[in-house]
């Protein structure tokens, strides 16, 4: 999953300090030659000399370069090695638990009720895995570029509203645990990357909340920008990760030591979407209340909402 330019740096860094060494060797040869000869050769000498000055400090700049490369190039690799792990227990897990369901249905009879349950486990696991599979193939589309033509006016309070009731149903959670609070507001964007994005921040807050879950959405507009924030009773992210936890496959702490399923995609999928839309996205706080607040803002769309508006008053 690295895109094939983030090796062109690296290559084209190498061969240029390796021309550079080859340079200031045969410099360093015709500066000596040229002290040997005697003082008519003074003016060569210096302006051999300050030439190779010059291609010493490019060198030295091309190893720093390239050593700041290398080490962006392990962390790299220490988040797709950590996404393996996280992807591979995504998919060990409910295969495990669907095939032993099934190994007891089909070994014994089974009451009514057990059977309702192993069924209701098996679809929780096909959830899972489906989850998971709409995670990398949203990836692998953010590398094509947006079709202008997929955006439309969107009503978000309503959208938010479809994405709150799924989310709630997945988790099984009675609906009064996400609360609303939705102004009217409209934006242009896709309708289908507005859903993830919101899914995405909502499942999140879901899972890392509170044995007690209590999520809050709150949707308002100000200044020709719409504002969204997603709130959780969770233990909350630290300062020092709130910047680092939207990168591709980060996930805090040990991938082998997790409890909530993830791949470390939600998160990058969610800012890169928000920034096609001309948007930006924030982590931050709740003070001092545990938890944390994803603040998306983006461009209203007024003229959808002016028409809104003057439809409600034809009525």
């Amino acid at each position: 999953m690295i895109p094939r330019r983030s090796f062109r740096w690296p290559i084209i860094l190498g061969v240029t300090m390796i021309v550079l060494v080859i340079a200031v060797t045969i410099g360093w040869v015709i500066v000596t030659v040229s002290a040997a000869l005697g003082s008519e050769n003074r003016a060569v000498y210096w302006a051999m000399l300050a030439v190779g000055t010059t291609f010493l400090v490019l060198l030295l700049a091309g190893v720093v370069m390239y050593l700041l490369l290398s080490i962006k190039s392990i962390r790299l690799n220490r988040r797709q090695s950590n996404f393996i792990d996280s992807v591979t227990h995504e998919l060990k897990s409910p295969l495990a638990s669907l095939k032993l369901s099934l190994q007891t249905l089909g070994r014994r009879q089974l009451p009514p009720q057990q059977q309702s349950d192993l069924q209701r486990f098996m679809l929780e696991d096909v959830d899972r895995l489906d989850h998971l599979i709409d995670h990398l193939l949203d990836t692998a589309r953010l590398d094509q570029r947006p079709v202008e033509s997929q955006a439309e006016d969107v009503e978000l309070a309503a959208l938010l509203e479809r994405c709150a009731e799924a989310t709630a149903q997945r988790y099984r959670l009675p609906p009064e645990t996400i609360h609303r609070q939705l102004a009217p507001a409209w934006v242009r964007a896709s309708p289908e990357d507005l859903e993830i994005v919101f899914r995405n921040l909502l499942d999140n807050a879901v899972k890392y909340a509170g044995r007690e879950p209590a999520v809050g959405i709150e949707l308002a507009g100000r200044d020709g920008r719409v504002l969204v924030r997603i709130s959780d009773n969770g233990p909350g992210i630290s300062a020092k990760l709130r910047r680092k936890i939207f990168g591709r496959f980060v996930r805090v702490g040990d991938e082998l030591e997790r409890s909530q399923p993830g791949t470390g995609l939600g998160l990058y999928i969610v800012r890169t979407l928000v920034k096609r839309m001309r948007g930006k996205i924030t982590v931050r706080g709740r003070g001092t209340e545990p938890g944390t607040t994803f603040e998306v803002e983006l461009p209203a769309q007024p003229a959808a909402r002016d028409e809104a508006v003057a439809t409600d008053h034809h009525r």
